[in-house]
């Protein structure tokens, strides 16, 4: 019976492996059907390693948690299976996506520099671009997940970013970002930092506070200068061509 158990426990992960696996093959193909095979691999790869960043900090603090999931032009996702006990831990999980992502984005980005690969600066631009759009402040959005240890009202400066945003590059899942974020914004218009719920979840030391509002100005800094300069560097290779 036990080993059983054992095997029936073995085939369900091995399950969600193989969902995971398989979702990101289906990426893979989609985007190597569009953008040709190695820019489909360079990016699936930096969005893999974005999703198990916040996958490797969810596990270390003890949460239950799914593998990545894929789905094209949409991105890639994690499950929290269960909630984060506070909003520093929620900050944590949150920032170690776009962390491990841009870490991936300047490997690319030197790799390409070494080997004056336009293929590769490509990718990396993808990176660095990716990961500064993940840090708006503005939640279900890493940046929004990041900024609540400030206070959940730092959201609607996110508001007009995505505007902007929807404005300049007009998007399906920008339009599904803001809906998604309709009921946050809410809820960030509500919020009472009185109530014994939110002093629980948000009371933090102001010291933890600064910390992260470092961390995240300039994560978000460093990543706008690199998808700035590093589109430069395509326009003129392009303009080369």
């Amino acid at each position: 019976m036990k080993s059983l158990l054992l095997l029936l426990f073995g085939g369900l992960k091995a399950g969600k492996i193989a969902t995971s696996a398989g979702s990101m093959l289906i990426s893979l193909a989609v985007y190597a059907a569009i953008f040709g095979w190695r820019y489909a691999a360079g990016f699936i790869g930096l969005l893999l390693l974005h999703e198990m960043g916040h996958y490797a900090v969810a596990r270390q603090s003890g949460l239950k948690v799914g593998l990545p999931a894929f789905i094209p032009f949409v991105g890639a996702w994690i499950e929290l299976k269960e909630q984060p006990m506070n909003v520093e831990t929620e900050a944590k999980i949150a920032f170690a996506g776009p962390f491990a992502g841009s870490l991936g984005a300047f490997a690319v980005y030197f790799l390409a520099r070494a080997e004056d690969s336009p293929l590769l600066l490509a990718v990396a631009y993808a990176g660095f671009f990716l990961n500064l759009f993940n840090l708006l402040p503005l939640s279900p959005l890493d940046g929004g997940r990041i900024t609540a240890i400030l206070s959940p009202r730092v959201w609607f400066i996110g508001v007009p970013c995505l505007i902007a945003l929807v404005i300049y590059r007009p998007s399906p899942l920008l339009i599904v970002i803001g809906i998604i974020a309709i009921p946050q914004l809410i809820k960030a218009w509500k919020y009472d930092p009185q109530a014994p719920e939110n002093i629980a979840y948000y009371n933090v030391a102001a010291e933890t506070k600064l910390e992260y509002g470092v961390l995240y100005l300039g994560l978000a800094a460093l990543l706008a200068i690199m998808s700035y300069e590093v589109h430069e560097m395509l326009e003129h290779v392009r303009i080369a061509r």
